[in-house]
């Protein structure tokens, strides 16, 4: 067809000699563009995907100038790649792009030859891709764990899911520490070749290994808490795991973990905490040690108070928490942290030393934490706390979900966001839409999520189309989610000004051909990626942009 299209623009300028061709300068991305003229005629382009960008070509008797053409083409074309429904044939073209990030080659409908072209490419991206195939045959996954490329390599691992013992066995010795790192982290490794890792010449492996195998056999375990490098040993009696559940160091050496600085703070819950150890561990120098022993359920109410004065903000959350906390202490601590708060523009204060800077980051993330504590023994028995002061209590117990109808109504209508949103959220089926459609608006813009209540709920049609043309932006963009959506609602949203609002209703089946078209060559790269990546997507327009690629 491309070839085509370029014959008969070689016969148009043979039989008009007075037509005039000249190369236009080249575009951002490095592309150059052709353009051919000839009084009194109507023109229509063809662009092509060169080695340095688009150039557009002769085409037929007519020009349709008012066909929009995309201005991130590579990206399009990764969109393209991820495409649900992108039939074989044209999969088998797109195998053949030499640019963006070679996402084709993760696709699950790849075929033996595919397979072998990519393989025989050496591009990286496109390497690098199939390597992270989840479906990709052992046999392939063999031949790459032979690859020059320790990156390649090291997306094998990441890829390769239920892969066969053959392929670990492979790898477990591998020279490059990132792909010894990736296996360390993975939960599917046969047991005895992940025990090697524990004895792996890189302490930040086996740091790895402590962290995200923390069911690891006893042995295994008692060789990374004692292990000769500090790293390693912090991360295996750590007070936080990249996996649950957390692990149990053997009573016999908790002694020893607990005289260690780096394991220390790790180790004070598994203690048997007396009222001598609580007392020494309260008066311990870092600030993590005694907000371990601040938590702990044995800790003496004598030293909880001493720790309830402590100059660390942290440390005293974690007595603010406990059940047995008197309310007056409480209260004081809750007072105080509130009031010692300062803005975080003081950190720009060049008057600050080392210490106070840390302080004044602590003070202000205990700040935080005193409104999103997750307090289970509050989610346990939330009755009795749904009017406390303290907005932490009041969330926990609306994390509960057996809450009585009135509960949920009173914290539905809570002065705080938060309250209202965990409500909602653990209970999404009394909600009414009056009232998720409030929440969902409350939660605001400044949220640095992507995810938000409405999420969690089905709104009517009616509802979702009186969004399209609502004010906010954020709220037009839970339109799209109507998959019954007007065509003109659906092409009112494709043209809004609001970019995020383009990349909801991109893969609408309610699109027009030339308001896909607008969206494949929006100005955002976003935007025209989730035009391309829409299994709504019609393959004409596939066939389009390939044929704009030049593939």
């Amino acid at each position: 067809m491309f070839g085509g299209v370029l014959s008969m623009a070689g016969a148009e300028m043979r039989r008009n000699r007075s037509w005039e061709a000249s190369w236009g300068p080249g575009t951002a991305d490095g592309s150059t563009t052709k353009t051919t003229r000839s009084p009194g005629r109507s023109r229509l382009y063809c662009t092509c995907e060169t080695r340095y960008g688009a150039q557009r070509i002769w085409k037929g008797r007519r020009m349709a100038e008012d066909e929009p053409t995309p201005v991130h083409l590579t990206k399009v074309l990764d969109g393209l790649a991820e495409n649900p429904a992108l039939p074989t044939g044209l999969v088998r073209r797109l195998v053949r792009y030499r640019r963006g990030f070679g996402h084709v080659a993760k696709r699950a409908d790849l075929t033996p030859d595919m397979i072998e072209e990519v393989l025989a490419s050496g591009h990286d991206w496109l390497l690098h891709s199939l390597a992270l195939n989840r479906q990709l045959p052992n046999a392939v996954r063999m031949r790459l764990a032979a690859h020059a490329d320790p990156a390649v390599r090291a997306a094998l691992v990441v890829g390769a899911r239920g892969a066969p013992r053959e392929l670990y066995e492979r790898l477990i010795d591998d020279p490059d520490r990132l792909v010894r790192g990736h296996l360390a982290e993975r939960d599917d490794v046969p047991a005895d070749l992940l025990a090697r890792l524990a004895t792996d010449p890189d302490p930040p492996v086996r740091a790895t290994l402590a962290r995200w195998w923390t069911q690891a056999p006893g042995p295994v375990r008692r060789l990374l808490l004692t292990d000769s490098v500090d790293e390693v040993r912090a991360a295996a009696c750590s007070t936080y795991y990249a996996r649950l559940p957390h692990p149990v160091p053997p009573p016999d050496l908790v002694a020893g973990l607990l005289a260690d600085p780096v394991t220390r703070a790790g180790a004070v819950r598994h203690a048997d905490l007396t009222p001598e150890l609580a007392k020494r561990l309260a008066g311990d120098p870092d600030h993590h040690v005694r907000r371990q022993v601040a938590e702990h359920p044995q800790l003496p109410s004598g030293v909880r108070d001493v720790l309830a004065e402590d100059p660390s903000a942290n440390v005293r959350v974690g007595v603010f928490s406990r059940r047995d906390t008197p309310e007056p202490v409480r209260h004081r601590i809750y007072t105080q942290i509130q009031q010692g708060d300062r803005p975080l523009a003081y950190l720009l204060d060049d008057e600050l030393d080392d210490t106070a800077l840390l302080q004044l980051v602590e003070d202000h993330m205990a700040v935080a934490e005193l409104q999103h504590l997750r307090l289970d023994w509050i989610t346990a028995d939330p009755l009795p706390h749904l009017s406390s002061p303290y907005i932490c209590f009041r969330r926990s117990a609306a994390r509960g979900r057996t809450l009585p109808a009135d509960a949920v109504i009173r914290l539905l209508n809570d002065d705080d966001r938060g309250v209202r949103t965990s409500m909602a959220t653990h209970a999404p089926h009394l909600v009414d839409p009056a009232t998720a459609e409030r929440i969902d608006r409350e939660f605001g813009p400044d949220n640095k999520t992507r995810w938000r209540p409405a999420d969690v709920f089905t709104f009517p049609p009616q509802t979702l189309r009186r969004f399209a043309t609502d004010p906010d932006p954020r709220m037009r963009c839970l339109a799209p989610r109507d998959p019954d959506l007007p065509v003109e609602l659906a092409g009112r949203l494709a043209t809004d000004p609001d970019s995020t609002v383009r990349h909801e209703v991109a893969g609408h089946p309610n699109l027009t051909v030339h308001v896909r078209r607008v969206l494949l060559a929006d100005s955002s790269e976003w935007v025209a990626h989730a035009a391309a990546a829409a299994a709504t997507l019609p393959v004409a327009e596939m066939e389009r942009l390939l044929t704009l690629a030049g593939v």
